[in-house]
């Protein structure tokens, strides 16, 4: 039974996780029960937060089908250059004052170089300086000597989301491979930065495929896995896709839970369009993370009705 196997330490195979996918209303049941006491198990009772800030906006060249953000898609975006400092510093210290344990700076475009990786080198410095929340970064396909950089001025873990499974990703993106994905994981890695690495679910792949991305997901070895559920915006090609059901979100945290036992799993983009019972159980059978506060281009969940909900599922805050 890959129940006592996974909680002794060993893991759940290709195999066992494809069985997965057609459920009936009694597994169901048993594999949310066994994930989450896998999610008891290993993982910490203190739940695990981060912030972001989108400091470069709009103008990106890359085509993901799923981003407000490319410049090949006639979206309502605001664009603009680098924040300025103050405003970086500020949101910094707002989050820390709210018991947010991480922070980091989002950029659209393929990757930052320059004046531009220059300003954010030293925003970071100032961080590091004057502030104790964790610092991590999300800002593309950059080179071994700027990850160097970000992880010499105080960046802590490197975000990269693979963003699907393998047989599903070029359909979205043509711009840029899965496989120079992983190389900027890499290239994070040896300028000694944690992995912050995940997706987006609801973009038309099948069940077998978010499964496929979960098995993936082991090859990069992250220390988090944001789990965005689609938000289509208008003006992208995926502005009419269907949303997920509740039930079709919850197996893939429950699954997710089982093919990474101790990886934090944390609620990212998209979690307005799950039910707040559905947030509660997505609490107990896997979910012991989330970006809180505002996001990219929509709106996140307040940061005290979130406290509120966490501590009321168990969770220190």
């Amino acid at each position: 039974m890959y129940r006592d196997r996974i909680l002794s330490g060993g893991s759940l195979t290709a195999d066992e996780a494809m069985e997965l996918v057609n459920l009936t209303d009694s597994s169901r049941k048993e594999l949310y029960d066994t994930a989450a006491e896998i999610t008891r198990h290993f993982g910490p009772r203190k739940f695990d937060s981060c912030s972001i800030i989108n400091a470069r906006s709009g103008r990106c060249p890359e085509d993901c089908k799923w981003c407000a953000q490319s410049a090949h898609f006639n979206t309502t975006i605001n664009s603009y250059p680098l924040v300025e400092r103050e405003v970086c510093m500020d949101m910094a210290a707002y989050n820390q004052r709210a018991g947010i344990g991480r922070f980091s700076l989002v950029t659209s475009g393929r990757t930052v170089k320059g004046e531009a990786l220059d300003t954010i080198c030293s925003y970071y410095r100032q961080l590091s300086r004057d502030t104790d929340i964790y610092l991590c970064a999300s800002m593309g396909l950059l080179d071994d000597e700027a990850m160097e950089r970000l992880a010499q001025a105080g960046v802590k873990r490197y975000h990269c989301n693979l963003e699907t499974a393998a047989s599903f990703f070029p359909s979205l993106c043509s711009t840029h491979s899965r496989e120079e994905k992983l190389a900027a994981i890499a290239r994070a890695r040896r300028a000694g930065m944690e992995i912050c690495s995940g997706g987006i679910i609801g973009m038309g792949e099948t069940m077998r495929q978010r499964v496929e991305f979960a098995l993936e997901l082991r090859e990069v070895n992250p220390v988090s896995i944001p789990l965005n559920v689609l938000q289509p915006i208008p003006g992208t090609p995926l502005e009419h896709m269907p949303p997920l059901t509740d039930t079709e979100i919850l197996d893939t945290v429950a699954i997710f839970r089982l093919v990474h036992p101790r990886v934090i799993i944390r609620f990212a983009g998209g979690r307005a369009r799950i039910s707040p019972h559905a947030q509660r159980e997505a609490l107990r059978i896997g979910v012991n993370g989330a970006i809180m506060g505002d996001l990219l281009t929509t709106i996140g969940a307040q940061i005290e009705q979130d406290k509120t909900m966490i501590k009321e599922c168990g969770y220190d805050f």
